[in-house]
């Protein structure tokens, strides 16, 4: 078996607990399903859902993603299209929100299982 590190599982979406089984059932890019997650590891047998309600504190997590994500995008805008007008500016940004949404959303419960879900990793599974 594979040994994963950290960030590649973070970056992966994987298990916290074996590393090993993806936590989503379909691709970021398939826009009707891409929050659906599977409701354990099929490799060892770890329950996402740590306790019902457990990700609404990946709202936190997100929040921090899209201040990150309208910041660098009013620079590059500021910068690349020597401040244009107001409308440009909302139009870029709110574009790009809704582009990088459902990958925000995923990193968001990633990260919140990972740091916040009280399962280490285990090498051995």
């Amino acid at each position: 078996m594979k040994k994963i590190g950290l960030l590649p599982a973070l970056v992966q979406h994987r298990c916290p607990q074996c590393r090993q089984t993806v936590l989503y059932k379909n691709s970021a890019f398939n826009l009707l399903n891409y929050a659906a997650m599977h409701e354990k590891c099929t490799h060892c047998g770890l329950k996402f859902e740590v306790e019902p309600g457990f990700f609404y504190g990946a709202m936190y997590f997100s929040y921090a993603f899209s201040i990150a994500t309208i910041v660098i995008s009013f620079f590059c805008v500021y910068f690349l299209l020597a401040n244009p007008p107001l409308w440009v500016y909302l139009t870029v940004i709110c574009s790009i929100l809704v582009l990088t949404m459902p990958m925000s959303f995923r990193y968001s419960r990633t990260l919140m299982l990972h740091f916040f879900g009280g399962v280490a990793y285990n090498e051995k599974l």
